[in-house]
């Protein structure tokens, strides 16, 4: 099956902080959580992409968070600039390459603006989480694409398990 995976999962520099979320190097996932991961990258065909560096951010960059999640969206990094729209266009790709391709299912990075698919932070730059999607996570799965984050790893082999 074809997977949209988030670029810094897979160990690419694209973080805001220019470094990556590796799941292969992390010390917080088990061997068993790796071998699961490596599992699911060579039976499956991957498209590795970053919305944040496809909407047009430099890396590193500002770290940003949602000020408002219901439309109209606002994305503001932590000098208070406007990049709402970077954040848009980032996502209007993704949801175009999935599209293009016939990608049905996405492994996005937890906990991002832009990839969270349960938790967002609340735009307040304290680390507090929410309830809530980035606006990539969330046009996919408005547009029926099954969007599972790096902790949901079994939950995702489960659906590639299935007869989808």
């Amino acid at each position: 099956m074809k997977i949209l995976i988030s670029a810094c999962l897979l160990g690419e520099d694209v973080r805001y902080n220019g470094t990556n979320s590796s799941l292969l190097y992390s010390p917080s996932f088990t061997f068993s959580e790796k071998e699961l991961f490596m599992d699911i990258l060579s039976e499956n065909e991957i498209y590795s992409f970053c919305p944040e560096v496809s909407g047009g951010l430099p890396i590193p960059r500002i770290p940003s968070e949602i000020t408002k999640i219901e439309k109209p969206f606002k994305v503001e990094n932590e000098e208070k600039e406007d990049v709402t729209i970077n954040f848009l266009i980032g996502a209007k790709n993704a949801l175009e390459l999935c599209k293009n391709e016939d990608i049905k299912v996405a492994l996005l990075k937890s906990k991002s603006p832009s990839c969270g698919n349960t938790e967002i932070y609340d735009g307040t730059f304290t680390k507090t989480l929410i309830n809530g999607q980035g606006l990539t996570a969330k046009l996919l799965m408005e547009n029926d694409i099954k969007v599972f984050n790096e902790n949901q790893l079994n939950d995702l082999k489960t659906f590639l398990n299935t007869d989808n």
